[in-house]
């Protein structure tokens, strides 16, 4: 199962993501974490120090004149790629970093997607928290992920790029098996009507996560995500999120 976690920056889908890779890595399932946003949020909140991203690696072949004999640039990258993943015992991470820089990037990006593809079909589930906004789309750098999920949270301005990647998705026909929405700080007189709203433009919403108190606090004192309570409100909401998705995948 690969999941793509998208939205509107701001409105929480990095802690989404990292409680996706923590229920989903606590059933033992064979998990790979990508952090495709270059802000790179998602490795401290999970509690991992990432020592190299794929954009440092990018940066340093194409900065070299030095290659191996023999060795083709896509070899070159590979073997550095591999250098990048950080493992722990739940689950393995990647992190891309940096957006392209002002050389021509489109033959080496080609061949690191390449690359990174074929990993990700070596692992169960792949969960990625994208850059904010619509680029990945544009790109095209998230065009065979099976479940994409949005979030927003009650304003509008998150529900409107909902609907927007929505649209975009269409006009790029990019077919995602699943499209879902997660509302996040839900507050329970709002939910219920922007659920309709979304559903009524053809959205289907997955889980509604209520403002946590824990979540807050563990965002201003640096605390992994992971370490929540088993109690903690988004927890238990992202547990039943995660079982709505293996229940119909």
């Amino acid at each position: 199962m690969l999941i793509a976690v998208s939205g509107k920056g701001g409105v929480g889908k990095t802690m989404l993501s990292a409680l996706l890779v923590k229920v989903f890595s606590d059933e033992n399932q064979d998990l790979l974490a990508i952090d495709a946003d270059p802000d790179s949020n998602l490795p401290d909140a999970l509690g991992i120090k990432v020592e190299k991203t794929i954009g440092d690696v990018r940066e340093e072949i194409l900065e070299s004149r030095n290659r191996s004999p023999g060795k083709t640039l896509h070899d070159v990258l590979e073997y550095h790629t591999l250098g990048t993943i950080e493992e722990t015992d739940n689950f393995d991470l990647l992190a891309m970093g940096r957006p392209e820089g002002s050389g021509c990037y489109c033959a080496v990006n080609h061949m690191l997607r390449e690359i990174i593809d074929k990993w990700a079909k070596g692992y169960k589930t792949v969960v990625i928290d994208t850059e904010a906004g619509l680029e990945h789309l544009s790109r095209r750098t998230t065009q065979d992920v099976d479940t994409m999920i949005v979030v927003t949270d009650t304003s509008k301005r998150g529900i409107e790029t909902a609907k927007r990647i929505k649209n975009l998705a269409a006009d790029l026909d990019i077919d995602f098996k699943k499209l879902y929405v997660v509302i996040n700080r839900a507050d329970p007189g709002m939910a219920e009507g922007i659920k309709k709203e979304l559903e009524a433009f053809g959205l289907e919403v997955l889980g509604a996560i209520p403002e946590d108190r824990n979540v807050l606090e563990f965002d201003y004192t640096g605390r992994p995500l992971p370490e929540l309570p088993p109690d903690s409100p988004a927890l238990v909401e992202i547990l039943k999120i995660k079982d709505r998705l293996t229940g119909a995948s």
